[in-house]
């Protein structure tokens, strides 16, 4: 009976996989995961996690939206590699990034959730949880747009989940999965790295903040805002909020 017992208890604890370009983020996400999960697996680039994917076949994979290496496809093109591969696995992206383009690649992709790195310790647990359940999952700061856009065209569900959830995966409106639009020009010039710079400045951040949310130096951000403002041809922050927000994507 006890060794029924044992047996059942280590089915029910969830094997997560962790997939981010930042190792110290990875760690520290993992540290906190240890004590009430699995962590089986840890991804740095495209080709590694689909390669650790189909090898672990984790329950739950977390999954940064900006992952280098691959076709340039970032969290999306590994949810799509992986999924002939562990066709159970569940995805629950973990980005910086709250920006519409983001959410909806991922999420047409197959995600079933999405919630930004200012998540609480407990409440990224819970989502793990509820994502593994089979519920959608999104931080609250994206639930009112995900909602809105699944009413604008034609219908959304909703269920029970930390924040808020959706339960209807079709099309995303409004923006393609390359951005707002089929493709901004504008966009295109800026790599991943100085958009989510762009996009944290745009809403406010400091320079402090984004290197803090970002795992990178102030003098990095400094350097990446100066190539921000002179690819797309702006002379300061308040020109680049008002850019951001003409192509909604802050």
């Amino acid at each position: 009976m006890d060794e029924t017992t044992q047996t059942d208890g280590a089915a029910e604890r969830i094997r997560v996989a962790v997939v981010d370009d930042h190792e110290m983020f990875r760690a520290g996400v993992s540290a906190t995961l240890a004590p009430e999960f699995d962590v089986v697996g840890q991804g740095a680039d495209v080709d590694g996690s689909v390669a650790m994917i189909a090898a672990v076949k984790p329950d739950v994979v977390l999954l940064d939206v900006h992952v280098p290496g691959g076709a340039g496809g970032g969290g999306a093109e590994i949810l799509l590699k992986s999924r002939e591969y562990s066709p159970a696995t569940r995805f629950l992206a973990l980005s910086v990034s709250d920006a519409p383009q983001d959410v909806g690649s991922v999420i047409r992709a197959g995600a079933r959730g999405y919630v930004t790195k200012t998540i609480t310790g407990a409440d990224l647990i819970s989502s793990i949880r509820q994502v593994h359940e089979g519920y959608a999952v999104f931080s609250p700061k994206l639930a009112g747009f995900v909602l809105s856009t699944f009413q604008g065209a034609g219908g959304a569900g909703a269920g029970g989940a930390s924040g808020a959830s959706v339960g209807v995966f079709g099309g995303f409106g409004g923006a393609g999965a390359g951005g707002v639009g089929a493709h901004d020009e504008e966009l295109d010039r800026l790599s991943n790295r100085e958009q989510e710079v762009m996009r944290l400045i745009a809403r406010g951040y400091t320079y402090k903040e984004v290197a803090a949310e970002l795992f990178i130096s102030i003098k990095t951000v400094e350097t990446h805002m100066s190539s921000v403002l002179r690819k797309l041809q702006l002379s300061n922050r308040t020109e680049l909020t008002r850019w951001a927000a003409d192509r909604r994507i802050v």
